[in-house]
């Protein structure tokens, strides 16, 4: 049976092997959405200081300035690589009940950079253990971090941690998340690439790398926020989670009580705050695309009862 780890254990392990990167300047168009690695004074007056994350206005502000360049935290380069027999890409047939769509390697890719990072998609269906060593190996060279996702059911899984073990300091364990399985986590390679490997349901993917992944960048990049934020907010209805296990659930957000009217007909908009409607369905994609965020349940509760206040992660930046 694998090891269990607590979610909080785990993101200290990862955190603990991810650092800032090397600050150098960058030119202004370049400097984009990285970090500013130092402090810039007009004088005696400060006008950009370190950890301001380098928007317009800041890029408006150097050039002001005469400034051409800023010395900067650069953008994470993630490489993430989805390995699978039956996986397809978009815009193929699919053959055969046993093939699906490739998904994980497009949204994980596409959230790294929403993150902050430089990301590169790799899909790989290797046939034996070296042929999957070329490819990751082939990927160090331009990778600050390697997240790989792998299914389970037909041994993709147990063919990257046989060969990411080979390659490096790994360990593996399942965290105490509900839903979830085993991820293996580590350093690889002669410079100690970091790599986590995330299970292949797209549903599970997604919640570690909100979880674990993308605090990993948001601590390469240097920024003070390393954490999504969160609000607090009532429950819409009742909902359950098993004692012993962290869930993180899709949801929407609403002003109000959902529906307007409670059972005994009290208006419950009427007290205004902020409501979670935890979705029904949550193993599909349609689900995940229609969340706003994600309710926290924490592994010894066993959940909400309606009315009650959760903490609440925002996904959408409309809340």
């Amino acid at each position: 049976m694998d090891s269990q780890i607590s979610v909080k254990n785990m993101l200290e392990e990862l955190l603990a092997i991810s650092h800032p990167l090397t600050p150098f300047d960058m030119p202004l168009l370049d400097a984009h959405g990285a970090t500013l690695a130092e402090d810039i004074s007009l004088g005696d007056r400060l006008v950009l200081a370190k950890g301001t994350r380098i928007r317009s206005q800041q890029i408006g502000l150097a050039a002001s300035l005469g400034l051409s360049n800023l010395p900067t935290q650069p953008h994470p380069r993630v490489v993430i690589i989805s390995a699978g027999d039956g996986l397809i890409e978009p815009g193929m047939e699919l053959d055969g009940d046993d093939q699906e769509f490739e998904t994980n390697s497009w949204m994980l890719a596409t959230a790294a950079k929403e993150a902050g990072a430089l990301s590169y998609r790799v899909h790989a269906i290797p046939d034996n253990a070296q042929e999957l060593k070329d490819v990751i190996e082939d990927q160090l060279v331009r990778a600050d971090l390697i997240v790989i996702s792998g299914e389970s059911h037909d041994g993709s899984f147990a063919l990257i941690e046989q060969v990411i073990r080979e390659m490096g300091d790994v360990q593996s364990a399942t965290p105490t998340l509900q839903g979830s399985s085993k991820h293996c986590f580590g350093l690889i390679g002669e410079d100690k690439t970091p790599v986590v490997v995330l299970p292949g349901d797209p549903i599970s993917a997604f919640i570690s790398f909100e979880l674990f992944i993308r605090p990993m960048i948001r601590t390469m990049l240097g920024v003070k926020n390393v954490f999504r934020s969160t609000v607090k907010a009532r429950i819409s209805a009742d909902i359950e989670s098993p004692i012993g296990q962290t869930s993180l659930l899709c949801a929407t957000l609403s002003e109000g009580m959902p529906g307007g009217y409670s059972k005994d007909g009290y208006d419950q908009a009427s007290r205004g705050g902020l409501y979670a409607e935890v979705l029904s369905e949550q193993n599909q994609m349609y689900t995940l695309a229609a969340a706003h965020a994600l309710v926290t349940i924490p592994a010894d509760s066993p959940g909400y009862l309606r009315e009650e206040v959760a903490d609440i992660i925002i996904l959408d930046r409309a809340f």
